[in-house]
């Protein structure tokens, strides 16, 4: 009996080159807001792979419905599963250090700021540390 990596409820196995890989197309999203091509992630993913492979495994990765084509011939982006799968076994969260907590602290307490002001404030200091 062969026994996999523990993964989330709902998401099968995925080997660790695919995790890398969804994890970089990811966060390359999240950044740039663009779709993720192969040749992006053959070179700028830090694994040996020729294109070729790397679409082979964005096919799979979609087959299983963690990406996405917008439309035809363009590069991937991710579903609802693949940032569940993110979220659940990709992404490491940072405990904030006492210096990062006191900052955010003294920006949740300054009276002044209105509900939207604070949630834009939060959301700016939030961005900055994960």
């Amino acid at each position: 009996m062969q026994i996999s990596d523990p993964t989330p409820a709902g998401h099968p196995a995925l080997n660790e080159r695919t995790q890398h890989l969804l994890k970089f197309l990811v966060e390359r999203y999240i950044r740039d807001g663009q779709p993720v091509g192969s040749r992006t992630l053959s070179r700028d993913a830090g694994l040996d792979l020729s294109s070729a492979t790397v679409r082979n495994v964005m096919a799979d990765l979609e087959e299983l419905g963690y990406l996405r084509a917008p439309h035809t011939s363009a590069g991937r982006v991710p579903t609802a599963r693949g940032y569940r799968f993110f979220i659940d076994t990709l992404l490491r969260v940072k405990p904030l250090d006492s210096r990062e907590i006191e900052v955010l602290r003294r920006r949740i307490d300054q009276p002044t700021q209105s509900g939207t002001e604070l949630a834009r404030s939060v959301s700016d200091l939030l961005s900055g540390v994960t």
